[in-house]
């Protein structure tokens, strides 16, 4: 049928639309290529010839900074400092031999360490860098760079190493970092690549492993033109890495600066926590290490003396020391008896000496005992057989509840690595550890904090820290994220009779300031910052009755791991807590004598914010302490200085 005029006209316009749009595309398409093809060969020239005369473009990845640690006054405690380095990539150097030989001639290298450095390059990929020598000087630097033609493959670096400017002050707290190792690697999945470039420093211990995640930050890279001897020509473009996040811990510099020259050679711990926050301000175990020489790479001289030293120099004794807690315990234990309505602040039991139970004798540290003792003299005179009789009497499973709402037996969060969880032992416990039922001297024995009962020092400073306020008191390290405030919890009630309390603190007031108080010598005088303490003494060696027939040999005529360990817990100031404080001093003999004026001297600092003045000292303690003082090289006020956060 043949078609109108009509129908071939719409025919013959639909047709011609197609054709445009067909042509339309076209023309976009030509031009787009047009477009490209003189990106290339105007924009883009110099580099396509590079390439065709056997050059290559690589993209290298840039290590970010690692993120800063600042005290709570924003000092760093952790940075970094400039490090110059030498990489080789085996792709690139062609016959590394004979580029490490060259390279020997302008960097000293040892047999071993060009022994070392082969094995490491044929166990890497090809195209893996391998760190050939860091912390070069600028002449070493420089005169690698000169001779970089001779050098095929070999990269001249200029980076960020982790340094700690206080040295062994935060060295347990902190930790360190140091090389990824393959067992690293083994334990993440999904490996960031920044892992796996040369030297790159990982968080091993502490804090800086706990918060890797915010203070490694994220790589960058640059793209380089490489020729064909593997020698890099030029930097083609550069997107620099994002830096760690600042973290900001609740430490004060000065203070733990403090309590660690304080603490000196001593095998020991201190905890000194703000009760109203939760904030630990000071976190010292002794002896310290200088975590700079695992990031430089420890020796193995140093490091054999740090595992063989007998005070365990490696151990953080705050939060990985378990001891038995001796007569700081004894606060537990008492409000646990007055809480079960066992006993009030008024009740008396006797002692002689000595408490008979079942053919044995559970002895009193005064072997001429203490007659009728109530329960804030229980405290002040730290007569065990006070407990012995009000544990048979509350029983095991009480005195446990009450040492977990205490913060004993309870693992403590916080970014610090092996943190103990302690022991409060009950009947389910005994049963479960040991398949044993309780006995009643394992009560006993648990009253004064012996037998079974471990306590770190960051709990007895938690504990300390509850019995002040009556709160739940939360420890916390961290205050803030770059610049970004960590929450500070509201502390929940204990849920303790406020009369209780009162008897607790009333006897811990005794034993500072009461006449016969045991820690009455390390009392201060001052009377905005009255002291609340209680000490302690664990034994480390079972005492026979041989022994006590003809005279409990004393602690300075045993050898140093035989000795009592020495404890004391205090707070102040009395009326109104502010800081709470707990000191541990393995093997240091009596708690009253060795424990209770590290720690009084201790809070004393946090109290002043700095030195306190020498008449806050009872007469007799004064020049004992000017003494010590003469003998400290203390951090100095630091200048004001504002550390910003990552952008």
């Amino acid at each position: 049928m043949r078609k109108s005029q009509k129908e071939i006209a719409e025919s013959s316009r639909g047709i011609s639309r197609r054709v445009l749009m067909l042509g339309v595309i076209q023309a976009s398409v030509i031009s787009v290529l047009g477009l490209r093809l003189r990106s290339m060969q105007l924009e883009h020239a110099e580099e396509f010839r590079l390439l065709s005369d056997g050059n290559s473009i690589k993209i290298r990845l840039l290590p970010p900074a690692r993120g800063l640690i600042l005290d709570r006054n924003g000092t760093i405690i952790a940075g970094n400092e400039q490090n110059y380095r030498v990489t080789l990539t085996r792709a690139d150097a062609g016959d590394v031999s004979t580029v490490i030989a060259r390279l020997r001639k302008i960097i000293p290298m040892s047999d071993r360490q060009v022994s070392d450095l082969m094995a490491e390059i044929r166990r890497r990929s090809a195209v893996t860098p391998i760190m050939v020598a860091d912390r070069l000087t600028w002449q070493e630097f420089s005169s690698v760079a000169l001779n970089a033609p001779t050098l095929p493959g070999v990269t001249p670096e200029s980076g960020l190493s982790r340094s700690y400017p206080r040295a062994g002050d935060f060295s347990h707290v902190l930790g360190y970092v140091g090389p990824v190792s393959d067992y690293d690697l083994s334990k993440i999945d999904n490996p960031d690549p920044v892992l796996r470039l040369p030297e790159f420093q990982l968080g091993k211990v502490g804090m800086e492993a706990r918060l890797e995640a915010p203070l490694r930050g994220k790589a960058g890279n640059r793209r380089v033109e490489v020729n064909s001897a593997g020698r890099e020509m030029r930097e083609l473009s550069r997107v620099e890495g994002q830096q760690g996040a600042t973290v900001q811990t609740t430490l004060d510099a000065r203070l733990q600066n403090f309590a660690t020259q304080r603490l000196g050679s001593e095998s020991a711990a201190a905890v000194v926590i703000d009760v109203t926050n939760g904030d630990i301000v000071a976190i010292s175990s002794s002896p310290v290490f200088d975590p700079n020489k695992f990031v430089r790479g420890i020796s193995g001289p140093d490091y054999r003396e740090l595992m063989n030293h007998d005070h365990r120099p490696l151990a953080d004794k705050t939060v990985q020391g378990a001891y038995p807690p001796g007569s700081t315990f004894k606060m537990v234990t008492l409000l646990a008896g007055l809480e079960a309505g066992v006993i009030n602040a008024g009740t008396r039991f006797y002692c002689p000496g000595y408490l008979q139970l079942a053919g044995r004798r559970f002895h009193c540290w005064s072997r001429g005992g203490h007659g009728s003792v109530d329960a804030i003299g229980s405290l002040e005179h730290s007569c065990d057989v006070y407990y012995y009789e009000l544990a048979q009497r509350v029983g095991i499973d009480r005195i446990a509840a009450m040492a977990r709402k205490l913060g004993i037996g309870v693992r403590h969060d916080l970014p610090m690595s092996a943190i103990t969880e302690g022991i409060a032992p009950d009947r389910a416990w005994k049963r479960a550890r040991y398949n044993q039922e309780w006995q009643v001297g394992d009560s006993v024995n648990a009253s004064i904090g012996q037998g079974y009962v471990l306590a770190s020092p960051l709990q007895l400073a938690v504990m300390t820290a509850r019995v002040a306020t009556g709160r739940e008191v939360i420890p916390r390290l961290v205050r803030s994220i770059d610049g970004v405030p960590e929450p500070v919890p509201e502390f929940a009630d204990l849920g303790l009779n406020p009369l209780n309390l009162r008897t607790a603190r009333g006897g811990m007031d005794a034993v500072m300031n009461a006449e016969r108080g045991t820690a009455r010598r390390s009392r201060t005088v001052a009377p905005e910052w009255l002291m609340a303490g209680k000490t302690g003494t664990s034994q480390v060696r079972n005492i026979t009755a041989a022994e006590r027939a003809r005279g409990v040999i004393r602690n300075e005529q045993l050898p140093w791991n035989r000795r009592d360990h020495a404890l004391f817990v205090c707070y102040a100031p009395f009326d109104a807590p502010r800081y709470a404080v707990s000191c541990v001093v393995e093997h240091g003999g009596g708690g009253s004598a060795v424990a209770a004026p590290i720690a009084r001297d201790i809070l004393l600092f946090a109290l002043a914010g700095g030195l306190p003045p020498i008449t806050a000292y009872p007469d007799g303690e004064r020049e004992k302490v000017q003494e010590i003082w003469s003998r400290m090289n203390l951090m100095p006020q630091p200048t004001t200085k504002t550390v910003r956060a990552r952008a």
